[in-house]
């Protein structure tokens, strides 16, 4: 078949007016941080489930390649097209339809193109709460969230997408439709499909609905925002917190100071603790801790708890300062601060991004050890570290030595910076990508860090489910 013929075949499919093919498609053929600019045949707009197994089958029947694409929001290169334009780019956000909530079983069942907020709000609606909760919230869809098994902020106490998805419903590579949406809490009935879609960044099928976990609102939700004297610190608090918040422990993220300073610097309209009138916590507290307590029965008991806590870290030490959000606007305000962060640092200049993730126990050594390799072997870094602590998930940044040009420094030293940075990880035992994926940018580090047997299996997965290699190639596993 022609690429002309395809074409055409697409449009009887899901209409003339949802297939992308002149105009300014740089909003499908660029990944979110404008590193990567691919060129696809063409973007296909499906609206419905069966549209998107027609499109399959076109395009299996042609042997032409599909990038499955949600909000476009990741950060590893895994939804963008080559350069050969010879790439479908199947973009999913028309499915976004809230098929079914049910109340009872705690559950609701969506549509792939759903954006992550708008299923909070509509949780919220019904007096529930959907937890997932990321920076990227206002425009990443639910398919994306669950094909790289998104974390976020909330993963200490309610786990990553994956732990929140009962069912899923997808396309496979031959444009077959597999209907797993019914939403049991116990099904033994041979291998976990599911759990083979998610995290696979649309390699071995095409996400189109899932259904997810709801939760009852939490009676209250209190904030607090603590200085610490060391990372060993921040790790101490947190145990303290499991001990004394047990499941009420709904978030705990770690800020180190410099990445705070870059929040103090390019958004001067925020009110960082502790950072008033010129204050420096640099040396008495090199990092700073958000954690948020929810509690099922009352405010009162709520906050008793959480202000017992706070004393007991005092009298420990792990705390040296601390502030506690007296209402929900002022919560509000301490984590936009924490999530402006990548703004921050964007707005700072050019800066390699690390997502990896280190045993909580052992994250205070991995710092020390990663601070010390990168200062000694590239004078005048500057460390931006911050994360989700209580899930072991830092995102451990380097900005470029103030001063120097940044697009000569990441084509001299990135390849550098990662090798240390990994290398760092895999001392410790940890993962060089907690939350991001592989995508398309870390198929070496894959290759590398994952073990032989692992990497066996995955390819024999890979063939197994899609003998053609149409989808996603290049992504996850490299190609070859």
């Amino acid at each position: 078949m022609t690429s002309t013929a395809l074409l055409d075949s697409l449009r009887q499919i899901v209409g003339a007016t949802h297939v992308l093919t002149d105009g300014d498609l740089s909003a499908y053929e660029q990944d979110w941080r404008k590193r990567v600019h691919g060129k696809a045949l063409a973007v296909v707009r499906p609206g419905n489930t069966a549209e998107v197994a027609g499109v399959v089958k076109a395009c299996a029947a042609a042997g032409v390649q599909i990038v499955p694409q949600g909000g476009n929001t990741g950060l590893s290169v895994g939804s963008t097209p080559d350069q050969t334009g010879q790439q479908i780019v199947l973009s999913l956000t028309r499915l976004n339809a809230v098929r079914h909530i049910d109340k009872d079983n705690l559950t609701f069942t969506v549509e792939a193109g759903c954006i992550l907020q708008n299923l909070q709000e509509q949780a919220d609606q019904q007096g529930l709460l959907f937890p997932l909760s990321l920076a990227a919230e206002g425009s990443c869809t639910i398919g994306g969230n669950l094909g790289t098994n998104a974390g976020g902020t909330q993963v200490v106490r309610y786990g990553n997408t994956r732990d929140l998805c009962l069912g899923l419903e997808v396309v496979t590579p031959q444009g077959e439709i597999w209907d797993g949406l019914k939403g049991l809490r116990k099904d033994n009935t041979g291998y976990d499909l599911r759990d083979l879609f998610i995290g696979s960044e649309g390699t071995l099928g095409i996400i189109t609905a899932a259904t997810m976990k709801l939760f009852p609102q939490p009676a209250a939700q209190l904030t607090a925002f603590a200085a610490v004297p060391s990372m060993a610190a921040a790790v101490r608090l947190l145990g303290m917190a499991h001990q004394h918040l047990g499941a009420g422990l709904t978030g705990f993220e770690v800020m180190g100071q410099f990445a705070l300073s870059l929040v103090v610097k390019h958004m001067p309209q925020l009110r960082v603790p502790f950072t008033e009138k010129g204050a420096d916590m640099g040396d008495s507290a090199p990092y700073c801790v958000l954690l948020e307590n929810s509690d099922s029965e009352s405010e009162q008991h709520a906050r008793l708890r959480f202000e017992h806590l706070l004393e007991l870290a005092f009298e420990d030490g792990c705390v040296v300062n601390a502030v506690v959000a007296e209402n929900l606007s002022q919560a509000h305000e301490l984590w936009h601060i924490r999530e402006s962060i990548p703004l921050a640092q964007a707005e700072e200049g050019l800066n390699i991004k690390h997502d990896i993730s280190v045993a909580a126990s052992r994250i205070p050594a991995f710092v020390e050890h990663a601070d010390a390799v990168l200062k000694r072997e590239i004078p005048g870094v500057r460390l931006v570290n911050f994360g989700h602590l209580g899930d072991g998930n830092l995102h451990y940044n380097v900005q470029v030595p103030e001063g120097e040009d940044g697009k000569a420094f990441l084509r001299d030293k990135e390849a550098l910076v990662n090798h240390l940075v990994y290398e760092a990880v895999d001392a410790f035992g940890g993962s060089f990508s907690a939350e991001h994926g592989v995508g398309a940018l870390k198929t070496d580090k894959l290759e590398k860090y994952q073990s032989p047997v692992a990497l066996q299996m995955m390819r024999a997965i890979k063939q197994a489910l899609d003998p053609q290699g149409i989808m996603n190639p290049g992504v996850v596993l490299a190609r070859g």
